[in-house]
């Protein structure tokens, strides 16, 4: 039951930090520093990246008619901007996918501890302020004013969260303001990008860890993906809103306070 309960408040946290810029791995490693789970190291590995699937989820269906070539509700036109966008996701995440697969034991090896999440979360932090407090000016503001190219650009910032605690969707959304998207596509294409990518990085830890957990093991890994699940589709909906009033300087300042708390905390305990 207690393990249970574990699984639980993880799926809380993944479900809220996967799609906020803060770092759902940053976190995920904290708190789990506090309630790990009484598994053997490979199956906790795996259910921290595996959880990520109730994420996806949340994500295929609050969005499901916009990604849905086939909706008997779109025109012929608005099938074809439909293929286009999974076309384009799919440019996006080949980058991370080719390092991710060829290197992702030794990025772990290299940079998977406390002080690294701390510095990408205040450095990764400080960089979100900045872009917020100069004035850009955006120039694709619909998914069908985005280049293929822009698209495997966004990909290639999309590497970067390989590096525990960069987040995600904060390396995504801060590349793709970067290089002109409105805040609005830059969000969505990080939630579209992170299809695919949770996709393969929960089967590539599901085929190495060789699915050999324990009928409760699994009952585990479901009941945290559900929670995500669940929490994720909260996390969405309030990230779409608060957009709309608000910059991303808030989660920068987040960022930055929780690195230092990090790093205070690890340095003395």
């Amino acid at each position: 039951m207690i393990e249970i309960l574990k699984a639980v408040l993880l799926g809380i946290v993944q479900g809220i930090t996967e799609w906020l810029p803060i770092s759902s791995t940053g976190h995920m490693i904290l708190v789990d520093e506090f309630l790990s789970l009484n598994f053997s190291d490979v199956y906790v590995n795996t259910f921290l990246v595996v959880i990520q699937f109730g994420s996806i989820l949340a994500v295929l269906t609050l969005y499901f008619h916009k990604l849905n070539p086939f909706s008997p509700k779109k025109s012929l036109d608005e099938k074809k901007d439909t293929m286009s966008l999974w076309f384009k996701v799919v440019v996006a995440v080949i980058p991370s996918g080719v390092i991710g697969i060829l290197f992702e034991d030794k990025i772990d090896e290299l940079f998977y501890n406390p002080v690294v999440v701390a510095l990408a979360l205040i450095i990764y932090g400080v960089i979100m302020i900045l872009i917020e407090g100069s004035r850009r000016r955006s120039k694709v503001k619909d998914f069908s004013n985005m280049s293929y190219g822009l698209a495997f650009a966004i990909g290639v910032f999309q590497c970067l969260a390989l590096i525990p605690g960069t987040s995600r969707s904060g390396s995504t959304i801060i590349g793709a303001m970067l290089l002109g998207t409105s805040k609005f596509v830059a969000t969505e294409f990080s939630f579209f990008m992170a299809i695919p990518t949770m996709l393969g990085a929960s089967a590539l830890k599901l085929i190495k860890a060789g699915f050999g957990f324990s009928g409760f093991e699994w009952l585990v890994l479901g009941i945290g993906s559900l929670v995500a699940y669940l929490v994720s589709i909260f996390a969405i909906k309030f990230l779409m809103d608060y957009i709309r009033k608000h910059d991303f300087k808030a989660f920068g300042y987040y960022r930055i306070v929780l690195g230092f708390l990090v790093l205070a905390y690890f340095y003395i305990f």
